[in-house]
């Protein structure tokens, strides 16, 4: 019959404790994302005071449905199948994005360390003992040894009236939600950085291209020279200048061979192979720059995880002062233990030998001398730098895009007027040439309109490796192919 009732007195217990626990709201305010009001447009995408807008057949455009968006694989766009091949061994072999997926597995893992304070402790065990006692002890009875066999357990709980664990829980899913919005941003970092350096590379193979080529008709202007020289219609200093230019277009080649086993390490780190075994054939940049599909600028809220991660980290800090003003509420504690005892075997787990007990205690803070004070308006303000710091960088992201928008859109032009100057160049060289080979000028015109010549050809190369990179920089300022929805729930 005791049995029965402590029974029901521990299950009344808790069903009370549940019961106060589901109708009890946690304190502290509920969080509302920190407003921030997005353009209608992007500048770039409109009319502009310096330039016209952005014409048809442009490299970006203006918004867009939402299945014009970038995917996943966005570096695909670029069509390039050893680019394709190198980006895909950034998500198995690169030891940053490891890390970073490391810290977001101990983030998660804080979830269940957290959440198991809404939930009682409960533990178990038996002991059998053997004791001696001293036979002059001052005790009527003449037992000096006995055996003590004992099973018993315990239960504590520390019901979240107040909220606090909840609000803990709060932050830590927060807090991990922003952990991975760190691991996307540093997953799209690294694989823009990779279609730069590859991009960078291949531009470096055009220019290596075009001053082999160089090396070549230099090679075959000194050889005329030479021989122009011999047959006395040449001068000795003909031959010296097309030495001299020839030996410096050589040295030109030997340090962009320098740039471009940079790159080639650049890419063999990134995506975990050894320097000394890596090596790229040479493939000059003859890609076509494709579209980047921008979207609505309120896009870029859902697209750019380091956006995500600072409005998550704002949560956590909106959780973090209902944790601090929980600390104003007592704490209560519920506790329980029983078991058996018995110093025979034989009685051991039975009704007589049945033991319990139940407890409950709450204690409340009277003075702390303004530490409780001091502590919810050290997470207020910290809310606050955290909400300032998320608008920040959304403002930040907006003038990303629009820095690398206005990047293309000029290099575009620039790159169009440097076309025409390479062919006006083209054009100078070849009368030079024919002149000087007809005996009508001196070598010196040829070598200038020459130098002219290579040094445009060169600018537009530049001009549309810049270009791409450009390209890859505003997909990185989109987001990616990321977006909100990728956010473990």
């Amino acid at each position: 019959m005791r049995t029965n009732r402590s029974s029901l007195l521990i299950g009344g217990t808790a069903l009370l404790g549940i019961a106060m626990l589901s109708g009890c709201k946690p304190v502290g305010p509920d969080y509302n994302k920190p407003g921030y009001r997005a353009p209608e447009a992007y500048k770039e995408t409109g009319a502009s005071s310096v330039a016209p807008p952005n014409p048809a057949g442009g490299h970006w455009t203006p918004a867009s449905p939402s299945d014009g968006m970038l995917r996943g694989k966005w570096w695909e766009i670029y069509q390039d199948p050893q680019l394709n091949a190198l980006e895909e061994r950034i998500a198995t072999e690169n030891q940053n994005l490891r890390q970073a997926t490391e810290i977001y597995l101990a983030a998660r893992d804080q979830i269940g360390v957290v959440r198991s304070s809404l939930f009682p402790t409960l533990s178990a065990g038996p002991s059998i003992d053997r004791s001696k006692l001293s036979e002059n002890r001052p005790s009527s009875s003449t037992t000096t040894h006995y055996n003590d066999f004992n099973l018993g357990g315990q239960a504590s709980w520390e019901p979240d009236f107040w909220g606090r664990v909840r609000r803990n829980v709060e932050a830590a899913r927060a807090t991990t939600q922003a952990s991975a919005a760190d691991v996307a941003t540093v997953d799209l970092s690294l694989h823009a950085e990779l279609a730069s350096d590859y991009f960078t590379l291949r531009g470096l193979d055009a220019e290596i291209r075009l001053l082999k080529t160089t090396v070549d008709n230099l090679s075959s202007q000194l050889d005329l020279t030479t021989r122009r020289q011999a047959g006395g219609v040449g001068t000795e200093v003909d031959v010296a200048q097309a030495k001299t230019q020839l030996e410096t277009v050589r040295a030109q080649l030997v340090d962009l061979d320098n740039g471009r086993a940079q790159s080639e390490h650049a890419i063999a780190t990134l995506t975990n192979q050894n320097a000394a075994n890596f090596s790229l054939p040479a493939a000059p940049l003859d890609l076509t720059l494709p579209k980047v599909p921008v979207g609505v600028p309120s896009q870029i809220l859902e697209r750019r995880p380091d956006i995500a991660a600072a409005e998550r980290r704002t949560a956590a800090a909106n959780a973090e002062i209902g944790i601090a003003l929980s600390a104003y509420y007592p704490n209560i504690d519920l506790s329980a233990s029983g078991g058996f005892e018995s110093t025979h075997s034989g009685t051991w787990l039975t009704g007589p030998s049945a033991l319990w007990s139940l407890g409950a205690g709450a204690t409340e803070m009277l003075f702390d001398a303004g530490r409780r004070h001091a502590l919810t308006d050290q997470s207020r303000h910290l809310y606050e730098a955290q909400a300032a710091a998320y608008r920040e960088t959304v403002l930040g992201a907006f003038n990303d895009v629009e820095d690398q928008l206005a990047a293309l859109r000029i290099l575009e032009q620039e790159s169009g007027v440097e076309h025409g100057a390479v062919a006006s160049a083209q054009h100078s060289f070849d009368l030079s040439n024919e002149r000087y080979r007809g005996g009508v000028t001196s070598y010196l015109e040829v070598l200038t309109s020459e130098t002219t010549l290579l040094a445009n050809q060169r600018t537009e190369i530049d001009l549309k490796t810049r270009r791409f990179l450009s390209s890859v920089s505003l997909i990185r300022a989109l987001g990616g192919g990321w977006d909100t929805t990728q956010l473990p729930k």
